[in-house]
């Protein structure tokens, strides 16, 4: 009796195990599968995203190569090459490291070369690691407009690799590492202050290190505008960038999900660039008398760097506002360097510094939490805490890179020469520093 009650035992065990691997098995399996598609898909828009970010490079090459003179096209495209591949080697052997990797509230340091590299998510280490280094691309190319047309090439190659490997990676890791600005609260979606805020400080030291360009200013303090070679290069590479920036704000939700963040985050980010175009070539209307190509363009990319830090915590009215305001900042700005004799030669501090630091209070004023913030901003019933944890992030971000870029190109002039000589300049860098020229067709010959 007992071994019949055993043997019943055993049998009903073992059926419901087989029922149970028959039912569920299938289940589990496309359970499995399911959550392997759902990753491939967030991997493959991550790096449809990353790719749009690089291409952000040729668009930064055409604005400043049309915004310069023909003697420094070669030179500044080379720049835009070079600094990616600076910043790629940068970031891959320390900045990931620093940015990503376990560590304190300050910096992460494990993961060098990705070895043992810290990873958390679904998504591939490589695929991080690739959509953070286009992003560290771009912040450092944002300084080779603003450094146009007098730095020595090699003095160039050396800024890239350091800012890429040990400025921007600090910064990163205070707000999307997890450091110490994270833990507060603060809110930067893509970048405003991450990216542009840290971009635009470092051009800004480094064209006042520099000086000015030659016959930029007077003796009575008026500036002379020198004019770039070719509005048509300029427009494509602002309309590129513009582009672009639908990979760099839709991309940084890293994950497709329904598809209702990256539509909302790429319409404020479109919005946002059309009012601060709009209102730029406005206001530069008012200021000076017509309606200038070159503000027009920069009002856009005032309004793209502006939402960069609230596209995903904002809804597209407030868009419309942050990007009008932007473009009011660029103009002003603008006008304001040329007062103190600073010489930006493509409005790299106006568009990127300026609007990164109001992109990044704009999240404090306009951010819900509804949408993602940690807390509400002024706007919407938060008081101004939210307001307050951007504005220190802001001011830590900005003091940061001055005194870290400002210690970088001091020491770079010391040990090799910062700016070239004024034979040199006046030359052009193309020939001096390259040994060749952007439009050499154009050489004129004589006859005997």
């Amino acid at each position: 009796m007992k071994r019949g009650w055993l043997r019943r035992t055993v049998f009903a065990a073992a059926s419901a195990a087989f029922a149970f691997g028959f039912l569920a098995g299938p289940a589990l399996a496309e359970g499995t599968e399911k959550y392997a598609t759902t990753t491939g898909i967030d991997t493959l828009w991550v790096m449809i995203a990353a790719f749009m970010v690089f291409i952000m490079q040729a668009g930064f090459g055409m604005l400043e190569a049309g915004l310069l003179r023909t003697k420094n096209v070669c030179n500044v495209l080379m720049n835009n090459f070079l600094d990616f591949c600076m910043a790629s080697m940068g970031f891959f052997m320390f900045g990931y490291a620093i940015m990503f990797g376990k560590g304190n509230g300050f910096m992460g340091w494990e993961g060098w070369m990705l070895i043992n590299a810290a990873h958390e998510g679904a998504l591939p280490l490589e695929a991080t690691w690739f959509f953070h280094a286009v992003f560290c691309g771009a912040a450092a190319t944002i300084v080779a407009g603003g450094i146009a047309g007098r730095m020595k090439f090699k003095a160039y190659l050396m800024y890239s690799f350091i800012i890429s490997a040990a400025v921007y990676p600090f910064v990163g890791h205070w707000v999307w590492g997890g450091g110490w600005l994270a833990g507060l609260g603060f809110g930067d979606f893509a970048g405003s202050a991450v990216v542009h805020a840290v971009g635009g400080t470092a051009a800004l030291v480094g064209t006042m290190v520099l000086g000015p360009r030659i016959g930029k200013y007077n003796k009575d303090g008026s500036a002379n505008a020198i004019e770039g070679h070719s509005m048509a290069l300029a427009s494509l590479g602002a309309l590129i960038l513009w582009f672009a920036w639908f990979g760099f704000n839709p991309g940084s939700t890293l994950a497709v999900g329904d598809g209702s963040l990256i539509a909302k985050v790429a319409v404020n980010t479109n919005l946002s660039a059309v009012s601060g175009a709009l209102v730029a070539m406005f206001y530069a209307w008012k200021k000076c008398g017509k309606p200038d190509l070159t503000m027009t363009m920069n009002g856009a990319l005032a309004g793209l760097v502006a939402i960069t830090a609230p596209c995903a915590y904002v809804i597209p009215a407030e868009a419309l506002l942050i990007g009008a305001i932007g473009g009011i900042l660029v103009v002003a700005a603008t006008l304001f360097l040329d007062r103190v004799q600073i010489d930006d030669p493509v409005g790299a501090v106006p568009v990127h510094m300026v609007n990164g630091i109001w992109g990044t209070l704009a999240v404090g004023i306009f951010g819900r939490k509804a949408l993602g913030l940690a807390r509400d901003g002024l706007l919407h019933g938060g008081g101004f805490e939210q307001l307050g944890i951007q504005a220190l992030g802001a001011f830590a971000v900005v003091a940061f890179v001055l005194v870290a870029m400002t210690v970088v190109f001091k020491t770079i002039n010391a040990v090799i020469g910062l700016r070239v000589s004024r034979e040199e300049e006046l030359k052009g860098l193309d020939i001096t520093e390259h040994g060749m020229e952007a439009y050499s067709g154009f050489q004129i010959f004589t006859t005997q």
